[in-house]
């Protein structure tokens, strides 16, 4: 089966962390939305934990760099949201797993 870009931009996501959490952004349901448009230009719609984040830029840095360093990405828009406000019913199973909340 072909992995499409989409799946290579997930794929990207999970190796992204919280520094504060051994789990990546993609199963802490911080990655709100993910569009592949013209041009191969993507669009990440993510929020953080908490708004007073201490590392969100550092977070949104790395996201912005892995996701533009896939081959064939256009430009790359990461847009920083806080609505809806996470919660950790958004985390996966596994996520919430790993940290103890099953």
């Amino acid at each position: 089966m072909e992995t499409t870009l989409r799946d290579q931009i997930e794929e990207v996501l999970k190796t992204v962390y919280d520094p504060e959490i051994p789990v990546n952004i993609w199963e802490l349901g911080l990655v709100y939305e993910v569009q592949v448009g013209d041009q191969r230009a993507v669009k990440i719609v993510m929020t953080l934990t908490a708004p007073a984040c201490p590392v969100a830029g550092e977070i949104i840095a790395e996201v912005q760099r892995k996701v533009e360093a896939i081959e064939g990405v256009g430009d790359v828009h990461v847009h920083l949201t806080f609505d809806p406000p996470w919660n950790k019913s958004m985390m996966s199973e596994e996520a919430k797993l790993e940290l103890g909340f099953l």
